[in-house]
């Protein structure tokens, strides 16, 4: 299939089978999915107009907030959520195939700092004495164990990225805990909601705001503007502004479209208490197939 093809182009944290990849290709199967080497390089792609969408991940169920994401919306970028993609995250351990024997003569592992951690209890136990090494994602991780054939390394990755480089399963499903699912963001200059609207899907609508200086009891102030007006939210986190000790911005999901009528009124009166809001948009969210 020839580039122009294709309806539109797609930047994801790669190299292909990381599961940021599996989000982009579960939601658009059938556009040109290019990928990244680091978050923010997915955001510039498309700050800069490189692609129309990049798929980033946002948020872990067992370790929080990917912070590179969530600051780099903040600071870097202005950009929109044009929908939320859920995964399942399922992690192994990988070697190459000529070590598939040989187990016990593993010198590393590699993976994504996030996957490190996911698998904590598992690494310290079985393989406490090998070094860990934090990689740029799980799929590169796996890309690299593929290349390696002088030494025994592993990668933390899921099954695609054992069957796009072609190696061996030594463990399956290592992750401490089997509820795990990560949160990535579909970014686009344009404050549009992806086309086609799931079944049973409430909008969310994520803002990042800062509190007025000085006032006592701001945050509970800012909390009260949704809870009069009878408005859901689904998160608060704080991220540091990066301007001095004890400053910070604010990230709040709610549980509406931000065109409400209720919602505008929230806007004008964070506004009036001297808060700035910042719109990521208002999105659905899907969720791919495990």
């Amino acid at each position: 299939m020839s580039e122009n093809k294709w309806e539109k182009r797609i930047a994801y944290l790669g190299p292909e089978a990381s599961f940021t990849y599996l989000a982009a290709k579960g939601l658009y199967p059938q556009d040109w999915h290019i990928p990244y080497k680091s978050i923010p390089e997915c955001i510039e792609a498309v700050s800069e107009g490189k692609v129309e969408l990049a798929v980033v991940p946002v948020e872990n169920a067992l370790e929080g907030s990917v912070p590179l994401t969530i600051d780099y919306l903040y600071h870097e970028a202005e950009l929109f959520v044009t929908a939320e993609v859920m995964s399942k995250i399922q992690q192994h351990l990988l070697v190459n195939k000529k070590f598939a024997e040989n187990l016990d003569v593993l010198e590393e592992i590699y993976s994504h700092p996030h996957a490190l951690a996911q698998c904590h209890k598992f690494l310290f136990y079985t393989h406490g004495s090998v070094k860990q090494t934090p990689y740029a994602s799980t799929a590169a991780a796996a890309e690299l164990v593929s290349q390696t054939e002088d030494r025994c390394i592993a990668a933390v990755a899921n099954l695609s990225a054992a069957e796009k480089y072609n190696l061996h399963i030594a463990e399956h499903n290592i992750h401490d805990f089997h509820f795990n699912h990560t949160r990535f963001f579909v970014l686009s200059k344009q404050n549009i909601k992806h086309g086609l609207v799931p079944l049973q899907s409430q909008p969310k609508t994520t803002f990042m705001l800062t509190l007025p200086t000085d006032v006592s009891g701001a945050l509970h102030q800012v909390l009260s503007v949704f809870a009069w007006r009878k408005i859901n939210l689904s998160k608060i986190e704080s991220r540091p502004l990066k301007t001095g000790l004890g400053n910070y911005f604010f990230i709040i999901d709610i549980l509406a479209d931000e065109e409400e009528p209720m919602m505008k009124g929230a806007v004008e009166e964070l506004i009036a208490l001297g808060c700035t809001v910042k719109s990521l948009g208002t999105y659905f969210t899907y969720v791919t197939p495990e």
